[in-house]
């Protein structure tokens, strides 16, 4: 029986993947996001984020018991944070700075099940996934979610290859990608890139899936053709919608632009 992966069952379905982005380890705040009409998906922040491997689980369930699928970012490529993610019921895992074919080939590794790969059996808590121990292994390989960002001119340059392996989404991360590559956001070397990524990725059967900060850069990307996409994070809507509040209520001018946007 194969595990319920709300994320999965809507790109099966060619459904456009919308999903929302937790930085902090509030239950309430990931069950309110994943309900939020339209997510399939909430990725758990693990890297920048507030949050830690030991808020996993419960965040995990909290996004599942309202119907989206909850993706966990873990902070490198570290076979052991892929086990303990997938091991908390996570629908998926996402991992950065996946800058070579090698080391995307590891992670794609630690996340299956031998002899697709070496990921250790324990799914004891997998409960947001739907099924546990040999039920929840059964299908796991198949349905579990495995991306990886792109954020850098080295994957960029080996995108092909990258995308040959055996993920199932490569997330471009663009922030990181235009000050990796060292140039402007949004310029014509910067959209070139993430030009190539896109038709590598779908060229490959791929997911095609990329970070936005907001509805309109969402829309955007979606009619460029990504598949996948954020349309805020929590961290940014709070700012964003308190300043806009306390600025027509003192007449106070706020900005509230977060600082690693251009």
């Amino acid at each position: 029986m194969p595990l319920n992966i709300p994320l999965r069952n809507a790109l099966k379905a060619g459904k456009r993947a919308s999903g929302a982005w937790l930085t902090l380890p509030s239950t309430a705040i990931a069950r309110t996001l994943a309900s939020t009409p339209g997510m399939s998906w909430v990725l758990i922040d693990g890297e920048h984020g507030q949050i830690t491997d030991s808020q996993y689980y419960d965040l995990s369930n909290a996004i599942a018991s309202a119907g989206a699928s909850p993706i966990i970012r873990i902070p490198a490529d570290e076979a052991w944070m892929i086990k303990r993610a997938l091991d908390s019921g996570a629908h998926g895992i996402m991992v950065p700075l996946a800058n070579s074919p090698e080391l995307v080939r590891r992670v794609v590794a630690a996340a299956k099940y031998p002899p697709a790969g070496i990921r250790g059996f324990g799914p004891m808590f997998t409960h947001a996934a739907g099924a546990l121990g040999g039920a929840y292994k059964a299908s796991a390989n198949e349905d579990v979610v495995v991306a990886v960002q792109i954020e850098h001119p080295d994957a960029v340059r080996d995108i092909e290859e990258i995308v040959a392996e055996g993920i199932d989404v490569a997330f471009i991360g663009p922030f990181d990608l235009s000050v990796s590559m060292g140039v402007q956001f949004g310029g014509e070397e910067h959209e070139a890139a993430i030009q190539r990524i896109l038709d590598a990725t779908h060229a490959a059967g791929k997911i095609a899936a990329i970070f936005c900060l907001d509805g309109s850069q969402a829309a955007k990307r979606f009619e460029q053709g990504f598949d996948m996409v954020s349309v805020s994070t929590d961290i940014d809507t709070l700012i964003a919608s308190f300043a806009d509040h306390a600025a027509k209520a003192g007449g106070v001018s706020v900005d509230a632009k977060p600082s690693y946007s251009t």
